[in-house]
């Protein structure tokens, strides 16, 4: 009878513990702090020195992902940062599901930046003096995996700023750092409360306000181009509008021409335009590459 009920207990201490292994560990985060995720992200966040960081959690690993893991306990020694080493289940938990790649990282967040700032004169030698530039202008960007893929296309093809609207506009979250493969960490977002104001200042200025259209037939007053025959020879601003409505009137009536993308094929109806960050990314190409080939 004594070692039934020996057994038995065992079997409770068991469970008990299957219990406990399988419920992820709580950490308790550092006030203010948020969890960046994935490679990208967390490495170039370590190597900036734009975010003030707390502890670097990393999976237990063997194989393959053991010379990556040992880089990034090298690049965090560095800095200074505690290095935590947990199981898949507890990252899981630290980033709520995301794709981690085995990677998470408490942060402070980053912050927008103000036009003022902007406006400080700051063109290196990369940018010099007869180098036209380009900024992008985000009206009302609401999706963090937009925002991401909008600012990596943005820093991959040589936008020198990105200005967002506050108003209903998505936030620099780590999803937006993950789907940005980390462009967001070396690359500073610039915001404004008055997106109207800014706009007539440039153009005063002597830039270009060039918007972006899906549907020519939906613009009023602004001369609508295909973005083949857009031609780059002033400083230049392109505005793009929200993933669902596009820009708004008013911003749309402050861009001196609009561009759109000609279509490969008839469409479909329902289906006659692009993701907006997709369709960003070609318009900033067709636009940047003119430099690239008269090698300004």
């Amino acid at each position: 009878a004594s070692t039934e009920l020996w057994s038995s207990r065992e079997g409770d201490f068991s469970k008990a513990r299957k219990r406990l292994e399988r419920k992820p560990l709580s950490v308790e985060r550092t006030k203010g702090s948020e969890i960046l995720f994935g490679i990208a992200p967390c490495s170039l966040a370590l190597s900036q020195s734009r975010r003030d960081l707390f502890r670097l959690f990393l999976k237990q690993s063997s194989g393959s992902q053991r010379l990556v893991m040992s880089e990034f306990v090298l690049q965090a020694t560095a800095r200074g940062v505690p290095v935590h080493h947990v199981k898949r289940r507890e990252l899981d938990a630290l980033c709520r599901g995301q794709v981690h790649q085995g990677v998470c990282l408490e942060a402070t967040p980053l912050r927008f930046k103000s036009l003022e700032e902007a406006e400080k004169p700051d063109l290196g030698d990369e940018e010099s003096a007869n180098r036209q530039p380009i900024w992008l202008v985000l009206e009302q960007i609401q999706d963090p995996m937009n925002l991401g893929a909008l600012l990596r296309s943005a820093y991959f093809l040589g936008v020198d700023r990105v200005v967002t609207s506050q108003r209903n506009s998505c936030p620099l979250t780590p999803t937006v750092s993950k789907a940005s493969s980390g462009a967001m960490e070396v690359f500073d977002v610039y915001s404004t409360d008055d997106l109207r104001s800014f706009l007539k200042a440039k153009t005063a200025e002597g830039w270009e306000v060039v918007g972006t259209v899906s549907k020519p037939e939906d613009v009023e007053g602004v001369p609508v181009i295909s973005c083949l025959e857009f031609r780059w020879n002033k400083p230049i601003i392109i505005v793009i509008g929200s993933e669902g409505d596009g820009l708004s009137l008013e911003t749309q009536l402050l861009c001196h021409r609009m561009l759109a993308i000609p279509p490969g094929r008839t469409l479909h109806p329902g289906i006659e335009s692009l993701n907006v960050s997709v369709a960003t990314g070609i318009l900033l190409h067709s636009i940047c590459s003119q430099k690239l080939r008269h090698g300004d």
